[in-house]
């Protein structure tokens, strides 16, 4: 498989990953059957895309990446579809997961 494809899956499984996160809120507690339903089944296609992923790319490259874009885009629908603004300190913490994925994908590889 060509790296290109490594990076379409890593994608795959961010917004996979991101929508799995997201019924789980709207399941409440795991009271809603349909979200918890669409929650398993986002979870493993996340997976699975992540695994097809690190066939190709480099375990901690990919698993980094999808781990802090996830948590950006979780972040990202709790301020657009409840209001959830971070405070000061959490936008740092947004900002500097982001900084953190930029130089894991692009400042790793000068070593």
């Amino acid at each position: 498989m060509k790296p290109l494809f490594g990076y379409l899956f890593l994608a795959v499984g961010i917004f996979a990953g991101i929508a799995a996160n997201s019924f789980a809120k709207i399941s409440e507690g795991f009271t809603k059957t349909l979200p918890i339903i669409y929650m398993y089944l986002l979870m493993m296609v996340c997976l699975f895309c992540i695994a097809k992923a690190m066939h190709v790319l480099p375990v901690g490259f990919a698993y980094s990446t999808y781990s802090g874009l996830t948590v950006v885009g979780v972040v990202a629908f709790a301020m657009i579809k409840y209001n959830q603004i971070p405070n000061l300190y959490g936008v740092i913490g947004i900002l500097l997961i982001i900084i953190g994925v930029i130089m894991v994908n692009y400042l790793g590889k000068l070593t």
